[in-house]
This record gives structure tokens, C-alpha cells and sequence, in this order.
């Protein structure tokens, strides 16, 4: 994908939308736990892999003897110690499969953390467009305000001379009494926004760009789902865990065959010098020895167990292959609602830049005839609030088409850190990194470090207000 150039910087003192995305996949919790869980699924494998392995046990005793009700003096004390090593010869399959489960679900946990990553993108992408958005329609709404502030006044001079009446100094009134208000919703929703960004991303939005093309966008829904069903990371993952579950029938019906093990014991007992003498000549004062052999253990009855927990996998498979139509089903409905949406937007954009300019010019005209008398106050109110309709649509149609592609573009499985150039940030995680350091691991004493929250607190940032840079023009602020 051609994310990574497309997504261009800007000046430093601006931030842009692939900064946005590098900090919230750095610092993001979210993020985070799933990594921290997918991590979880890799030592599945090492646990499973482990019935494979040798084991080796040892036990030791100490022992008073306090009373014997024997005739013959027996010994005082026994320190005795044993060990045991066995290797698993076969067990029906049931190991070997469990292994392939266990690999085939961290497949599918991988394909999760990209469906997590891909999704926390999606949020960002929309978090920062909301931001973008709301600033906006409060740059507009204090347009107005300032417009129809200019017009009371203008209308109050004009009544003072007798030029107007007083209906048409109370219609700018209320007027600009419902535009004040509209600024105070508007800087309220700006606030909630920005609170909705730090939330996600960790930082406060400081001087938002306009956001770059989006890159790769299909040319029809059937292009889109056709990438979405090869590569959507949701479908993967329900794919591979239906793969899972079929390796889960055969470690279930494993019960039903023997299970074959070599083993070695050595022993050594020591009655610590405490024989009577008359018993040491028969039996010395310690003994040891060692043992090897073929274990073979034959199921006969098992009161339905094995055959119950076979019929409980082959529902468990059932479910999953089910869960894969399901999936792909609403795959198909994301994709090609997220592309009607994404083309409905730009049909609007395209439909309130027409708007935008016939209210301009309306607004002009009306303004001219009213200094001749051809117009009223209340119609220069009119075809001002239609300007301002106009504005705010073209400005939501805009916000609205750009998470829409980013959402079609998610959904297709376009939308991981590499597709949008995010290694120019540092090194990507990797979780099969954590896999191939972790799967040859046996010693029963290699732990990890305690974990730590890695993610910052939000707690120390300034709570944000409703006000905006007055140097922001409201029309460029979403970009093209």
C-alpha cells in the first residue's frame, strides 16, 4: 500500500494524522493488554509441547520408627530418596494435536492483534476527524456570531433614524440570541471531542492538520470485498480457530488409545547406623538401586467420558465453522455499507460546495437589494442561516467521507501499521518475536520480569475548553 507516502509531514509545530497514529499505537492500553494477551496464547504451545517431554521427578523422606510390635529389634530411623524420569512413547495423537492447536490459535491470535490495531486506527482516525470537525462548526458558529452581532447593530442604528421598526431590531435579536447558543453547544461538543482524542491517543490535539489523502481506496464494492475476504484480520482469525478446533476432536478422542512410556527409577535408602547389630549382619545400613521400563496403560472403561468429550469438540467445531460464515457475513455488510457511506459522503461534499457558493452569492444579493429596499431584514437572516446550513454540511460531509474510507479501507485489512507507514515512527512490534523467543524455553525456572503499566495516565493533562485558534479558517480546516 502506498499508506506510507501518502501520508506526508507537516511543520513540527502542527500535528499531524500520522503522528496521531504513532503515539496511540506506542502508548495506547487498549493496544497494549492485546499484545500483553496475545503473548498468553504464545506459551500454549511451550505448555502443550511440554506432555511431549521428558519429566523427571524426585522425592526424599525422613522416618522415626517410635514402635514395633515385632520381637526383633528393628531400626531407629530411615532417610530414603528416590527418582524418576519418564518419556512419553505415544498417546493416541493427543499431544501432537494439541500442539497444532495451540500453533493454530496463536495464528489466530495474531490475526486478532491486527483486527485490534486496525480497529484502535479507526478510532484515532475518527477521533482526530471529530476534533477537526467540531472546531470547525465552532469557528463557523462564532462567524455567525459575529455576523449577526454586526447586523443588531447596524438594524439598531437604522431604527434609531426611523429607517426600520422595532420587529426588525427583535428578529436580529433573537437571531443572534439562538446563534450565541448554538456557540456554546458547539464549543461544548468541541470539548467532548477533544476529551475523546486524549482518551485514546494520550496527548492533547494541539493544532490538528488537515489529513491526507487516503490511499487505495477500491473502485467498487465487489474490489473491496474481494480484498476484504482474502485479507479482513476478523475473518482470519475465525478461519484458523475452526482449524483449531477440528485438531481439538482428535486430542479427545485420543482417550480411547493406550498410552505407552519409558520410564527409570533410582532409589536409595539409608538407616542411618541405627540397625542392631545382630540385624546389620543380615541387612546392611543402606541400600540402593535402579530400574527402567516400558509403561503401557490400556483405557477399558471410562464411563462415556472419552466419547463425550469428543461429541463436546465436535460441537465446539461446529460453533466455529459457523462462526467463520457468521464473521464473513458481516465482513460483506461492513464493507459495502462503509463503501455506500464513504460514496454517499463525497456525493454530499460535491452537492454542499454547490450549495455553499449559491448561498454566498444569495447572501450578497440580498444584502444589495435590501439598501434599496427590495429586501428585509429577516430575509438577509434567512439567506445568512441558509449559509451557515450550507457550511456546516460540507464541513460534516467532509469529516464524514474520510473515517468512512478509513473504515472501508479497515475493514478490507488495509489499515495495519505498515500499510500507513508507521515504521518511520520505530521499530513495529513484532509478535512472532515473542513467539520464537519463547517456544524453546524448558527450564522450569525462566520467568519474565513483573509486569508493569507501560501506557501513560491522562490524569496530568489539562482539561480542554471549547475555544479555537482565531487564525483557523473554518473552510480549510478538513482539508480537500
Amino acid at each position: 500500500m502506498m499508506a506510507g507516502a501518502c501520508l506526508i509531514a507537516t511543520p513540527v509545530s502542527a500535528e499531524t494524522l500520522k503522528e496521531a497514529l504513532i503515539r496511540a499505537y506506542l502508548d495506547n492500553p487498549t493496544l497494549a493488554a492485546a499484545r500483553a494477551r496475545q503473548r498468553g496464547t504464545d506459551e500454549t504451545v511451550v505448555i502443550e509441547r511440554a506432555d511431549a517431554l521428558p519429566s523427571v521427578s524426585g522425592s526424599g523422606s525422613y522416618s522415626e520408627f517410635l514402635y514395633t510390635s515385632s520381637d526383633s529389634p528393628g531400626p531407629a530411623r530411615l532417610l530414603g530418596a528416590d527418582v524418576t524420569a519418564r518419556l512419553p512413547i505415544f498417546s493416541g495423537g493427543g499431544v501432537r494435536n494439541a500442539i497444532r492447536a495451540a500453533e493454530t490459535r496463536v495464528l489466530a491470535g495474531r490475526a486478532d492483534l491486527r483486527g485490534t490495531e486496525s480497529f484502535l486506527f479507526t478510532q484515532v482516525v475518527a477521533a482526530y476527524m471529530n476534533v477537526i470537525l467540531n472546531e470547525a462548526l465552532v469557528a463557523l458558529s462564532a462567524n455567525n456570531v459575529s455576523v449577526l452581532t454586526t447586523n443588531l447593530e447596524a438594524t439598531s442604528d437604522r431604527f434609531e433614524i426611523g429607517d426600520l421598526t422595532r420587529t426588525d431590531v427583535a428578529q436580529s435579536q433573537s437571531r443572534l440570541a439562538v446563534a450565541q447558543g448554538d456557540l456554546r453547544s458547539a464549543q461544548a461538543d468541541l470539548l467532548a471531542a477533544r476529551e475523546g482524542y486524549i482518551a485514546i491517543v494520550g496527548a492533547a490535539p494541539d493544532n490538528l492538520q488537515p489529513p491526507p489523502p487516503l490511499p487505495g481506496l477500491p473502485a467498487s464494492p465487489d474490489e473491496a470485498v474481494d480484498v476484504a475476504l482474502e485479507h479482513n484480520p476478523d475473518l482470519i482469525a475465525a478461519r484458523e480457530r475452526a482449524e483449531a478446533a477440528g485438531y481439538d476432536i482428535r486430542v479427545a478422542g485420543s482417550g480411547r488409545y493406550p498410552r505407552v512410556e519409558l520410564f527409570t527409577n533410582g532409589s536409595y535408602d539409608d538407616y542411618l547406623d541405627s540397625l542392631p547389630s545382630s540385624s546389620s549382619i543380615i541387612t546392611a545400613n543402606s541400600a540402593s538401586s535402579a530400574t527402567a521400563g516400558v509403561q503401557i496403560t490400556v483405557p477399558i472403561f471410562q464411563g462415556g467420558r472419552t466419547a463425550a468429550l469428543t461429541r463436546q469438540a465436535q460441537a465446539g467445531a461446529s460453533a466455529a465453522l459457523e462462526d467463520v460464515i457468521a464473521t464473513e457475513r458481516s465482513v460483506i455488510a461492513d464493507v459495502r455499507a462503509a463503501f455506500s457511506s464513504w460514496r454517499a459522503a463525497i456525493a454530499i461534499i460535491s452537492s454542499s460546495e454547490t450549495a455553499v457558493d449559491a448561498a454566498e452569492l444569495s447572501l450578497e444579493g440580498v444584502r444589495a437589494e435590501n439598501t434599496v429596499g427590495n429586501r428585509t431584514v429577516l430575509d438577509i437572516l434567512d439567506a445568512q442561516r441558509e449559509l451557515l446550513r450550507a457550511q456546516v454540511q460540507l464541513v460534516t460531509a467532509q469529516r464524514n467521507a474520510y473515517v468512512a474510507g478509513f473504515a472501508l479501507l479497515a475493514a478490507m485489512g488495509r489499515t495495519e501499521a505498515r500499510d500507513l507507514g508507521l515504521d518511520e515512527g520505530g521499530v513495529l512490534y513484532d509478535p512472532i518475536d515473542n513467539y520464537n523467543r519463547v517456544r524453546g524455553i524448558v527450564w522450569d525456572w525462566q520467568s519474565d520480569p513483573d509486569p508493569v503499566m507501560q501506557s501513560s495516565r491522562t490524569v496530568d493533562i489539562a482539561a480542554p475548553d471549547g475555544e479555537i485558534p482565531t487564525s483557523n479558517s473554518p473552510m480549510d480546516l478538513l482539508g480537500d
